[in-house]
């Protein structure tokens, strides 16, 4: 598959270039002492009085030479593990809103736990997506077990990989526990670590912070998966133009990199941003617009400079409910991304720009990620698809609809949507004048009603809660109000 780009060769190189200009002469502030540690050992010059650390292009073209082509995911299940660029798309939920419409009221609300099961066990059975990336956030979490209140429903209700982040070190070291716990031990963890950490530890403009960077020194120095993402805004914290925002991101990503390279070379990394344009006539955040998938698709042609997987949270919306502007804010930055080579995307179930999930969106969303996995799938071009015999046996004026071939390829060669509205304008007067969002909420009911196959054994759900006291239930069900 080609890919559209925005950019030349020389103009890549020349961002790159300007890239390295900014870690050699301007520096990135590292807040956090053994990241400091780290790169000056390397040959990185600290400021000790501002902390500011430049970067020489020798250490990062060095540091360049270890960076790995493929991230793999890894699940509780082996069958849903995913590894890209060769699996792309890979879709992915949006995470950590703190509040969730409520499925039977249509409030907002804020999210707790109980949510997180029945999202985890939605996202299992929905076949677009490829890991739950936790949605929301747990309201309802006892005193020292916020990740816990996370990471136990989200991994007892899912088969696939699960990703998510930690506010510090000692939620980081419950959640690893946890996952030694499920796999059996913490060998078989080291072996087959189902749990994906997922921090933002460069904070625009050219700062790392403490403790996202600590987790993601030790994750790494463990060998186990972790990503970084990019964040910069155009207007608030990167240049108020395209060009400036995806090179001082470019950089962001670059000293990131380089510092996991430095701890563990040949680290698996993904080049993951949200980079997006402020709108500067109110300052509010604004992922949904355009520029946020012109943005991914510039970076994912830097990915490829760099012989990195790409992707982000794109198809976000701004909207505040499952209508036109959500639908062509999250499809058209998606398509626009995968068009340009994105290989990951954290796209699916938010609403109101990352604040608030809702299951109807998550499952619009499951059918947007059928939608591009066909996209990416494309005409398949083989002799056999050329289809040259059934067109001579059919031949001028005839039919294809009784044809063999047309039995054989129909449940193939087309998208069999869910959700979108495919009859005649009468049997849909007929069956109530049902919209997507209609739909797509009975179609997400009729999923948690049934039995879940992706729950713990007894067993484990017993050391689970036995090492962990006054844990969250973690059970999906889904309860009418």
């Amino acid at each position: 598959m080609q890919f559209a780009e925005f950019l030349t060769e020389q103009e890549v190189e020349q961002i790159h270039a300007a890239s390295l200009e900014i870690l050699e002469n301007v520096g990135i502030l590292v807040r956090n002492e053994n990241a400091r540690g780290i790169l000056t050992k390397h040959g990185s010059q600290l400021d000790s009085k501002s902390l500011i650390v430049k970067i020489p292009r020798k250490v990062i073209e060095e540091c360049r030479k270890s960076f790995v082509p493929q991230f793999t995911f890894m699940g509780r299940d082996p069958q849903f593990d995913r590894t890209i660029p060769e699996d792309r798309p890979v879709i992915i939920t949006g995470s950590s809103a703190p509040n969730i419409i409520d499925p039977e009221t249509g409030e907002e609300r804020r999210a707790t736990s109980s949510d997180i099961a029945n999202i985890a066990f939605l996202i299992n059975e929905l076949p677009g997506y490829d890991v739950f990336s936790i949605s929301t956030l747990a309201d309802d979490a006892p005193e020292g077990q916020f990740s816990l209140s996370r990471f136990y429903p989200a991994l007892k209700n899912c088969l696939k990989p699960v990703r998510s982040n930690t506010p510090n070190m000692k939620d980081l070291v419950q959640v690893l526990e946890l996952g030694a716990i499920i796999a059996g031990s913490q060998k078989a963890y080291n072996e087959r670590p189902i749990i994906n950490h997922h921090y933002c530890p460069v904070v625009s403009p050219l700062t790392m912070d403490v403790e996202s960077t600590e987790a993601v020194l030790y994750l790494t120095d463990k060998g186990l998966p972790v990503i970084g993402s990019i964040v910069p805004n155009a207007g608030m914290t990167a240049p108020m133009t395209l060009l400036g925002t995806l090179t001082i991101g470019n950089a962001e990503f670059l000293a990131l990199s380089v510092l996991m390279q430095m701890i563990r070379p040949e680290t698996p990394l993904i080049y993951s941003v949200l980079s997006t344009v402020a709108d500067m006539r109110t300052g509010d955040y604004t992922p949904g617009a355009i520029e946020t998938g012109i943005l991914q698709m510039a970076h994912s042609q830097m990915a490829r400079f760099y012989n990195v997987p790409s992707g982000g949270y794109i198809g976000l919306t701004n909207a505040h409910t499952n209508d036109a502007q959500c639908g062509y804010e999250t499809g058209m930055n998606t398509t626009s991304a995968l068009l340009a080579g994105a290989d990951m995307f954290n796209m699916g179930g938010l609403l109101s720009g990352l604040m608030a999930f809702d299951f109807a969106k998550a499952v619009i969303d499951n059918e947007i990620a059928l939608m591009l996995k066909q996209i990416n799938r494309g005409p398949e071009f083989n002799k056999v698809n050329l289809a040259l015999e059934v067109i001579a046996e059919t031949g001028p004026g005839g039919s294809y609809m009784d044809k063999m071939h047309t039995m054989e390829h129909m449940r193939t060669t087309g998208l069999m949507s869910n959700i979108a509205t495919r009859e005649m304008r009468g049997p849909w007067e007929e069956a109530g004048r049902p919209d997507s969002q209609k739909r797509a909420l009975n179609a997400a009911r009729e999923i948690l009603s049934k039995d879940n196959p992706a729950v713990f054994s007894e067993d484990v759900d017993s050391k689970i809660r036995s090492r962990f006291e006054g844990l969250v239930d973690g059970n999906a069900r889904w309860e009418k109000k």
